[in-house]
């Protein structure tokens, strides 16, 4: 659940701090006062996009913490693990996010930096948020298969997930068939040209690192008359100067006496040997060096056309002996796929039928568990709208097989196959006794739209372990016992989740555990937004206010105790 939330400098908010317990809260206010705010803030918390006009006038940045307390086996933890995120599941959960004026976001889980696109990830499962445009996802079809799908949970995503690897596959097989079939002049083209670049670059017998080394023997062969000079004079300097003569004669000497003194005589004496040894060989090493210099002007010119033949192979087929040996297999691999054609297509028909075959299984698979869960959605959907006042409502999915004259054959039809399965699903609904089953989108009204979606959402809720659920006058277009449905559902629903509610109506406000008041002042020349856990005497005074307007009379508070003495009595088991 969400445990506290901070702003600071968010739109017309300066400084809000907030602490919420388990239940149903809701946020009341007049309007422009600044309600929605509260969501923008949580909806950023969640990784929404971010927008330097959120930021509070002359202010350099927006600020937001917020934090969670879950449960040892809730998903956030495995998916915080996923993302490489620290975590103590005894701890709380901290996220922090920052807008600056320049529209720069940063964010930070558990004081770790991460992206916009992690925080989203980890966001999907703390808070979803629902506001008057989610509405809409009702009113499209091609969305009705994701909310079928996890309704039918894992035994649906499984067999999802084993449709689509499967899909990826006979995808593949399928683009590379049409490719072959599909290749003509163009690939007997291609065939010579990579004939001859397979014979071009065969006939240089390139070998890695051949470059580095010719380049080096040249330079050696270059300054060869340079290096013997300097390596003889080095040679003889050490050879027949005085330097390793002198150290021969000192070891001799301290030889005859290092035992007399040996504490001290004998490290020096062993500091000479080594010396002198040591001269003594590199002199040596110099001399052979010497021997080996090679002063072959022929062979230069043979590195020279050496290097000219792999400058040109560099042009044309990669920077380096590497790359180029690289395209080399590769194109080795395409010319034999080119002179195998025929070969080549037959074994991929043979596998593409495989794996057809294994697709349609997977499909009609899926397309059965899918008619199992419409089945039972719609009967769980029917029974909540029962209780939001729709008890004459009859709800259904309709699952169809989508068809296609060049598809493959299941059962006699030829279908059509997607990413998502062969199914076309939609929502049908029928608001009336005698009337039948329609698409949603050509018959419910703005107040069932936001009964069915509540609906749905209580249903979710038990599904997807979301630990916050916000919505954002989820009960407009609605009123009377309607209303009253709504408010008792947002009651119910609390209980398995902590939810937030931003309303106009005092039907849903009464049934509140906790009722915060947003409201709107001008202190200075400058615009505030403040926010006030009410107590029971500020409830009613504002319960008073949402039934009577502008003025609260003595009537309009009897009435606004009356509702919150009721929901208690409602509420109590």
């Amino acid at each position: 659940m969400l445990r506290e939330l901070t702003i600071r400098n968010l739109a017309v908010i300066e400084s809000v701090q907030l602490t919420f317990d388990a239940g149903f809260q809701v946020l009341t206010g007049e309007t422009g006062a600044g309600k929605s705010i509260i969501i923008d803030a949580l909806g950023l918390i969640a990784g929404g996009r971010a927008s330097a006009d959120l930021v509070r006038y002359g202010q350099d940045k927006a600020e937001m913490e917020a934090l969670f307390d879950m449960d040892a086996d809730h998903p956030v933890w495995q998916a915080l693990e996923r993302i490489g995120i620290a975590v103590d599941r005894s701890e709380p959960l901290m996220i922090r996010r920052e807008v600056t004026v320049a529209g720069k976001s940063t964010s930070r889980i558990n004081g770790q930096m991460v992206n916009q696109s992690m925080l989203r990830e980890i966001g999907e499962w703390l808070v979803n948020i629902h506001g008057q445009h989610e509405h809409q996802s009702l009113l499209r079809p091609e969305g009705h298969i994701g909310w079928l799908d996890l309704f039918g949970g894992s035994a649906v995503a499984e067999a999802s997930a084993r449709y689509r690897e499967s899909y990826e596959r006979y995808s593949g097989l399928l683009r590379q068939l049409r490719e072959l079939q599909d290749s003509g002049k163009q690939a007997l083209q291609m065939q010579d040209l990579y004939r001859f670049q397979v014979e071009e670059i065969a006939s240089a017998k390139l070998k890695p690192g051949e470059e580095e080394k010719l380049l080096e023997e040249k330079r050696k062969l270059a300054n060869a008359e340079k290096l013997f000079s300097s390596i003889n004079d080095s040679y003889e300097a050490l050879a027949s100067g005085k330097g390793l003569q002198a150290a021969g004669k000192a070891m001799q000497k301290l030889q005859d006496i290092a035992g007399l003194d040996s504490s001290v005589l004998q490290p020096l004496l062993e500091q000479i040997q080594s010396a002198y040894y040591q001269l003594e060989d590199a002199s040596f090493q110099l001399r052979d060096y010497r021997d080996q210099i090679e002063f072959n002007p022929a062979r230069i010119d043979q590195i020279e056309r050496r290097l000219d033949v792999l400058s040109t192979l560099r042009r044309k087929y990669g920077d380096t002996v590497e790359e180029i040996l690289q395209y080399y297999e590769s194109i080795q691999r395409e010319l034999s796929l080119l002179d195998n054609k025929d070969e080549h297509i037959r074994r991929l028909q043979t596998e593409l039928e495989a794996e057809q075959q294994v697709l349609l299984d997977a499909a009609a698979s899926l397309s059965a568990l899918r008619r199992k869960a419409a089945d039972e959605l719609a009967g769980a959907i029917e029974q909540e709208l029962q209780d939001l006042q729709m008890q004459r409502t009859r709800f259904a999915v309709r699952i169809e097989t989508m068809e296609d004259a060049n598809g493959p054959e299941l059962e006699g039809r030829r279908i059509r196959l997607t990413a998502s399965g062969m199914d076309d699903v939609e929502f049908l609904i029928s608001a009336n006794p005698g009337e039948p089953l329609r698409s949603i989108s050509r018959i419910a009204s703005g107040g069932e739209l936001s009964r069915i979606m509540l609906a749905m959402k209580t249903i979710f809720a038990k599904v997807d372990r979301i630990p916050v659920l916000v919505f954002d006058e989820v009960d407009t277009g609605v009123s009377g016992r309607a209303a009253q449905a709504i408010a008792e559902k947002l009651s119910r629903l609390s209980a398995d989740c902590q939810v937030f509610s931003i309303t106009h109506l005092p039907q849903v406000a009464c049934m509140a555990d906790e009722h915060y008041l947003i409201q709107k002042g001008i202190e200075g020349e400058r615009t505030y937004t403040r926010v006030f856990r009410l107590d029971h005497e500020g409830r009613v005074m504002e319960l008073a206010r949402m039934l009577g307007g502008v003025e609260v009379t003595e009537t309009t508070k009897r009435h606004a105790e009356e509702m919150i003495s009721m929901a208690s009595r409602q509420k109590s088991p």
